[in-house]
């Protein structure tokens, strides 16, 4: 029997098994309805709604538009009818596609992430090999205009899979990364988004997988890593949860603590009046053995959180449910913008279940002031003087 048929059968009878499972667990697992403030989300929409499993958002606003990207599959898992879309918009509502990425050297690209570096539009993905969605390196492509990209390359840091490049000078950008294996997470720099230089380690151990961060006061970082316990368990771990590690320049020596509130997936980090927030993956039902942290048969929403030095506050969900997460920001005054994915709110899913259904992207509309109420209300600490 060639290859390409035997993976294709052990794809189908994967996603049998895990449906079956998804389907009894559904119904022993009681959901905790969506904890949505009204105050925070102001509305959401949708920015893709075709029938199809997208997922993995990033979202951008470069030269007076907002760009969004995201991918496009069958399902959760790997396939080669994946894509990345990118989109642009004058207002988030109506959306333009611009460009698709395939990936002609294997299975897809997941995981887009955008850099906006020396006035050029920088766009990173995860190349992803196999069935059960594993990526082995991060590539990237640019553009000068919007319009024209340039063929995707890896990164000069091979197996590493980077998150979002950010800068408090517009000289050096910084990006967290972890390795392909899980279990490693690093900080990198780089003047120019596509050559890059370590600086420090971060963290090693726990299954250490998807690391954001954001700036502090006085030039400092705090990040944010999903730390898995046993890594890729479709049970989950009861050690799952979420690291946060700081560090002062020059970022060689990092202060960690944990938080076992949520395990933090798909994290994105931005900083409003010198506090912290991330956007992120949140775990609402729990079960012994069959749904610890992390575990593909609880149920998931997309929710906001207070990032602290030694902890994570849990805020409020938007609109979310099943399969979903992944967001991006952007500031825009005092409102955020929000990209991100969900199954449909009404039907429940349990995580693995919402991974073989169609999902749809996205977009929120949230109060700046009013989540910093919020934070303030559920005993954030006194802020430090912002700097970015």
């Amino acid at each position: 029997m060639p290859n390409r048929t035997i993976r294709r059968w052990q794809g189908r009878f994967l996603r049998f098994r895990m449906e079956a499972t998804g389907r009894v667990l559904h119904r022993l697992l009681r959901p905790r309805v969506a904890g949505v403030d009204p105050h925070v989300v102001l509305e959401t929409w949708d920015a893709v709604a075709d029938g199809w499993h997208n997922s993995n958002t990033d979202l951008a606003f470069w030269r007076g538009q907002f760009y969004l990207c995201h991918q496009t599959s069958p399902y959760h898992i790997g396939s080669r009818r994946s894509r990345l879309l990118l989109w642009r918009s004058n207002d988030a509502r109506t959306w333009e596609k611009v460009r698709e990425f395939k990936n002609e050297t294997g299975r897809e690209y997941r995981d887009p992430k955008f850099g906006l570096i020396h006035e050029r539009l920088l766009l990173y993905a995860l190349p992803n090999l196999t069935v059960r969605a594993l990526p082995v390196t991060t590539v990237f492509t640019c553009s000068d205009d919007g319009e024209i990209w340039a063929s995707m390359r890896e990164v000069d840091q091979p197996g590493w899979l980077f998150w979002r490049p950010k800068t408090l000078d517009g000289i050096t950008w910084f990006v967290t990364a972890y390795w392909r294996e899980h279990g490693r997470s690093m900080l990198l720099r780089s003047t120019d988004g596509m050559s890059w230089q370590p600086v420090s380690e971060i963290h090693a151990g726990d299954g250490n997988d998807e690391t954001d961060f954001a700036f502090l006061a006085g030039g400092r970082i705090i990040a944010t890593a999903r730390l898995e316990g046993t890594a890729d368990n479709q049970w989950g771990d009861p050690a799952g949860c979420t690291l946060l590690a700081t560090a002062a320049p020059p970022y060689r020596q990092w202060t960690c603590h944990r938080s076992s509130v949520t395990r933090l997936d798909g994290p994105c980090s931005f900083t409003y009046n010198g506090r912290v927030y991330s956007i992120g993956r949140y775990q609402a039902t729990r079960a012994r053995r069959v749904a610890e942290q992390g575990g593909i048969y609880s149920r998931k929403r997309t929710s906001i959180f207070l990032v602290e030095e030694d902890r994570l506050v849990y805020l409020t969900d938007l609109p979310s449910a099943g399969d979903t997460s992944y967001a991006g920001a952007v500031i825009r005054g005092d409102e955020l913008y929000a990209s991100y994915y969900t199954s449909p709110v009404a039907s429940d899913h349990t995580w693995v279940l919402g991974m073989f259904r169609p999902t749809d992207i996205k977009m929120a509309r949230i109060s700046l002031p009013a989540l910093e109420h919020l934070a303030m209300a559920n005993g954030a600490r006194p802020r430090a003087a912002a700097t970015a």
